[in-house]
């Protein structure tokens, strides 16, 4: 049987279709492709679940496997100063 994800405001949704991200298990040096057509949108929502965490990341916008989207990897924690 397959690990049922449930639903969270944290998801993702630049197209207005829901994809679960499993934040939580997001580590330093891993990144998440999220298919998409707006692009400036689903960038603004990794930012800003990025900046929730405390979290930097770097996006790119990319075609994989045939579909624009963007991905995004957690890179080392912002420090403030």
């Amino acid at each position: 049987m397959s690990e049922v994800i449930v639903p969270t405001t944290d998801d993702m949704s630049p197209d207005g279709v829901r994809i679960a991200v499993e934040w939580d298990k997001w580590e330093i040096g891993m990144s998440v492709f999220v298919p998409a057509l707006y692009v400036n949108a689903a960038i603004s929502q990794f930012e800003a679940q990025a900046r929730k965490r405390g979290w930097g990341i770097v996006t790119q916008v990319r075609v994989e496997s045939g579909y624009l989207g963007v991905r995004a990897w957690r890179i080392e924690e912002h420090k403030d100063g």
